[in-house]
């Protein structure tokens, strides 16, 4: 399929959807249950392009694992700081978590291992975790470009030692070292030098851990992880993909519907849980029932225009920025430049995708500006990034004409998306 055309709705949505597994989440666990000494056994896990790779790798690592799809299932035996293969290939293909959580992974390993990854991977920002990990005596060489992937890393041995750490661009960087680090002899004492200090994601990392009995602890500079600690993750559920129930509540919102996104709970962990409230601001009911978050759109899909810093749940910008143009106001979405660094410079993919569509939208530094008005048909570049390609969906559901090129590219995290909201609105015709 290379093109998408969206079909526009004229009634309320409504229904109950099925979203995949977190990717957040499953690729933590699998890092976790790697570095635990133990059998895990994780369900609700995502398969994706991304959860793939990652299992690809702890393959190819040594790791023997029994993988389900069909039951959304991995047993895995961990093997604490000892990699099986002390040397190896991997390739981590686009997915950041990979990148990340298993370079620091091998870096305090006592192997030898080459990391390959697409292209698109290796324009994404690396350098700062290279920088701390070669102070503590990983040895990295840059296979193309300096500061990015492809490399080959030797490891340090589990050396560790206190470090600082700028996360302004990724805060990954940061969640690879605090799950790596627990189970070395010293743990380690991580300073954060950046304005930004913590964040959705380092959340999700800290509960994680908390729940596998490790000890982070956080003074609002500083993260102190204590060393000689001990992983247990057992059998452990994966919460649903709150980002990609995003969509979908998006759809209730633009239609004036009802949408219930199933065991997506006000318990989860997941920094996305922060849309709904945005939704709550442009006009928007949401309630949790026992069935999973239920999202009412306001009457006729007349929605507020809004002013968010969303920093923090920046995964969920270009949803909004999908829902503006149908607002009574205009729309400030704020503190998001280092979306620019991610799968696509997701900034400028804002605004040349509306302005296409005839909707005038600019950055202001590190905002958005977005002024609703009548949206004109356009094809919509995807840049290949699983985000643009399912949130601009929502402007054909308003609006005739528009198509989306390259809907594949949504395999990297959703890699049904297409399917199911096909299968969701055949049920409300």
């Amino acid at each position: 399929m290379t093109k998408y055309t969206v079909k526009k709705v004229n009634t309320p949505l409504k229904g109950t959807v099925v979203v995949p597994g977190s990717k957040s989440m499953t690729n933590r666990a699998l890092l976790l249950a790697a570095l635990s000494e133990e059998e895990s056994y994780l369900k609700g896990v995502l398969f994706s392009d991304d959860s793939r790779h990652f299992l690809d790798c702890l393959v190819k690592l040594g790791y023997d694992l029994e993988v389900n799809e069909k039951e959304k299932t991995v047993r895995m035996q961990g093997h604490g700081r000892k990699i099986p293969n002390t040397r190896g290939t991997i390739d981590v293909g686009s997915a950041g978590t990979a990148a990340r959580f298993i370079t620091a992974f091998l870096a305090l390993s006592d192997g030898e291992y080459e990391i390959q990854c697409s292209a698109q991977m290796e324009k994404r920002p690396m350098a700062e975790l290279f920088h701390v990990l070669t102070k503590m005596g990983a040895k990295f060489t840059y296979l193309k470009q300096e500061g990015f992937l492809p490399v080959r890393v030797k490891g340090n041995g589990g050396h560790c030692e206190d470090i600082q750490m700028d996360i302004s661009k990724s805060t990954q960087f940061l969640s690879a070292m605090l799950m790596v680090t627990p189970i070395t002899e010293s743990g380690i004492r991580i300073s954060i030098t950046s304005e930004k200090k913590e964040g959705s994601y380092i959340t999700i990392t800290k509960k994680m851990l908390e729940g596998f009995g490790v000890q982070v602890e956080f003074d609002g500079r500083d993260y102190l992880v204590p060393g000689k600690q001990k992983i247990h993750v057992g059998e452990y559920y994966i919460e649903p993909d709150v980002s990609a129930a995003c969509y979908f509540y998006g759809m209730a919102a633009l239609t004036g519907g009802q949408v219930i996104v199933e065991n997506v709970h006000k318990t989860s962990m997941q920094g996305d849980m922060k849309f709904l409230e945005v939704l709550s601001q442009m006009g928007c009911q949401v309630a949790d029932t026992e069935e999973g978050i239920c999202v009412t759109g306001a009457a006729k899909g007349k929605l507020k225009g809004v002013d968010i810093n969303m920093n923090d749940f920046s995964d969920q910008a270009l949803t909004l920025a999908a829902l503006a143009p149908f607002a009574e106001g205009d729309t400030y979405i704020r503190n998001i430049g280092h979306i620019r660094g991610q799968e696509c410079n997701r900034m400028a993919a804002i605004v040349n995708e509306l302005n296409k569509c005839g909707i005038f939208c600019e950055e202001i530094g590190d905002d958005i500006h977005i002024v609703p008005g009548e949206v004109q048909p356009a094809t919509i570049s995807t840049y290949d990034d699983h985000r643009v390609a399912m949130a601009f969906t929502l402007l054909g559901l308003r609006s005739d004409g528009i198509e989306i090129s390259d809907p594949l590219c949504c395999r990297k995290t959703f890699e049904d998306y297409f399917t199911v909201l096909d299968s969701f609105l055949e049920e409300n015709r």
